[in-house]
């Protein structure tokens, strides 16, 4: 365990339950299996499986009982787990996994999840609206000094440093409604990215995993082709980006000697009782800066060799799920801390 937003102690600043179940393993393998049984049905959409064959193999992948330890040994000879489930399901069925490679269940499976982790975000956008415009009703024609390079400036009112922080978000809800159809698509090419396997059949088995799945078809595999993956994480940063600078400046803002916010709550300090520490403001900021880090990953995932890259694909495994919690953390985090605002600039 050692993530900071699984952990059983840090986890109390950095775990985000929503965003942690939408990328959990059993969320995951989920997925996979809801993908490897919308296969089976388009199988025998496209005729090269009797219809209650597919049902049978369907019911078996949707029934399979979990073993953690199967795929983890599989992933270790493999690289990946659906070689291991492949096996494991075909005991149990067939018609399953005909005509598909690995990575056509896996980023099926990450196209379910972005969808749901694009809900969140929408739901957790437009809070954080709301919570800065009700801030904005109440405190902002409050003077408040400006300050450029951290200098004292003219003054402003508290409203204009407030839609400074709301300014970037309705952008982002246009971002994420153009990222989605991106990223909510199937994938489907088989070994080589071309189809071959489905041969005439490709484009019925197509539609009918869109049509079970809920996702957009594809004219052809995106296997290495990361742009959209790519995308979406510098969407994700750019998320905890501009929430990042309401953090930062809430911090400069809460320092004593300035006083321009008065914050509910606060962390306390085990040598000095008397501070109070802006640790949800704190908090934002340094989930922008983990994102930052992040997003350069999933950029350098986007070099895959040839059809497909073991290497880059597995680099994308390891930097998204972290950016994705963080982006989602960082906007609940906002939200609350901008709540907890009961004074921000100076009384008229």
């Amino acid at each position: 365990m050692i993530s900071v937003f699984d952990h059983p102690w840090l986890g109390g600043l950095f775990a985000d339950e929503a965003a942690r179940a939408i990328w959990s393993p059993d969320r995951q393998l989920g997925h996979m299996l809801a993908v490897e049984a919308a296969w089976s049905r388009g199988l025998a959409a496209a005729g090269r499986v009797a219809p209650d064959t597919a049902e049978r193999a369907a019911a078996a992948i949707l029934s399979w009982a979990p073993d953690a330890d199967l795929l983890r040994a599989g992933t270790a000879t493999d690289g990946l787990p659906v070689p291991a489930l492949v096996r494991a399901l075909k005991d149990a069925a067939e018609a399953v996994h005909a005509g598909a490679t690995s990575q056509d269940i896996m980023d099926t499976a990450l196209a379910l999840t972005l969808r749901e982790t694009s809900d969140l975000l929408a739901e957790r956008l437009a809070a954080l609206e709301a919570a800065l415009s009700g801030l904005a009703a109440r405190f902002g024609d409050r003077p408040l000094m400006g300050r450029t390079r951290m200098q004292a400036a003219t003054v402003i009112t508290a409203g204009d440093r407030i839609a400074a922080w709301a300014d970037p978000m309705p952008r982002h809800v246009e971002r994420l409604a153009q990222l989605r159809p991106r990223v909510e698509r199937l994938q489907v090419g088989g070994a080589a990215g071309d189809r071959a396997a489905l041969g005439q059949d490709a484009d019925a088995v197509i539609a009918s995993l869109s049509a079970e799945l809920g996702l957009a078809p594809t004219d052809r595999a995106w296997h290495a082709a990361r742009d959209g993956v790519a995308d979406y994480a510098g969407f994700l940063s750019l998320i905890a980006g501009s929430v990042g600078k309401i953090g930062q400046d809430i911090c400069l803002m809460a320092q004593q000697g300035i006083d321009e916010v008065a914050l509910a709550g606060g962390g306390g300090s085990s040598a000095m009782p008397h501070k109070q520490n802006p640790i949800r403001a704190e908090l934002l900021v340094t989930l922008a800066r983990h994102a930052a880090t992040q997003v350069c990953g999933v950029h350098q995932a986007q070099i895959h060799e040839q059809e497909r890259s073991g290497a880059a694909w597995a680099l994308e495994w390891m930097s998204l799920p972290g950016l994705a919690v963080a982006a989602a953390r960082s906007l609940a985090v906002a939200a609350e801390l901008i709540g907890d605002i009961h004074r921000i600039g100076q009384p008229r």
